[in-house]
């Protein structure tokens, strides 16, 4: 498979494109910082240098064409303010999401966020950040011409990897190391049914394998 991933910096993204690569997959991640080039090459991954907050529809369709699946795992990150929670959590999002479908790529995967919630209350930058993230999701979930699948994450850890998840509509709050979230996004990519579902994720005691095909009603 050929898969794009925008944000192909981000600590998740990274896993992923190493676990793409290992099984001889073709992992492209989109990133905006050219010096993070070399990271990606030694993961097995190609880089393609492109700002999503600034990058028109076309372009970013022209990295997506022939594309098997498309991966949105970009962020402003932890230390940017509310305006770019709205151009990158929200805005890129949708432009990702519009460029897939001038593509032609189906499957889109989203990271999404715990408590993602276009009306959520409050005016802290976190608040800003769920409501952009959840504003992103109700645009994806909108579209027909993409067979979407949406992963929020609960608190993202560091932890190695257990392979064990509690995979579901609702889990309740509780921490997940990125390897697994990782291997569960590379799941989800080897599982079509699972497109029009809204997934939680935190650690468990289901392997990933089974947690997924168990949500997909396989």
């Amino acid at each position: 498979m050929r898969i794009v991933i925008a944000g192909g910096h981000g600590q998740i993204a990274q896993r992923l494109e190493r676990l793409l690569a290992a099984r001889g997959d073709e992992a492209v991640g989109i990133i905006r910082d050219p010096g993070q080039s070399q990271t990606l090459t030694d993961l097995g991954a190609e880089p393609v240098v492109l700002d999503l907050e600034s990058a028109t529809v076309e372009e970013a369709a022209e990295v997506l064409r022939g594309a098997d699946a498309a991966v949105f795992a970009a962020g402003a990150g932890p230390n940017s303010g509310a305006a770019r929670k709205d151009t990158v959590d929200r805005g890129a999002a949708v432009l990702f999401a519009d460029a897939a479908q001038t593509a032609g790529v189906r499957r889109y995967i989203v990271i999404s966020s715990m408590g993602a919630d276009p009306e959520h209350p409050g005016n802290e930058v976190f608040d800003v950040y769920l409501r952009a993230k959840g504003a992103a999701d109700a645009d994806v979930r909108s579209r027909s011409a993409l067979d979407w699948t949406i992963l929020r994450p609960g608190m993202l850890t560091d932890d190695a990897g257990k392979g064990l998840v509690l995979l579901a509509a609702r889990t309740g709050r509780g921490p997940i190391p990125r390897d697994d979230v990782a291997a569960t996004l590379l799941e989800l990519l080897d599982t079509p049914a699972t497109a029009g579902l809204t997934l939680e994720l935190i650690s468990g005691n289901v392997p990933v394998t089974v947690a997924v095909k168990d949500v997909a009603g396989n």
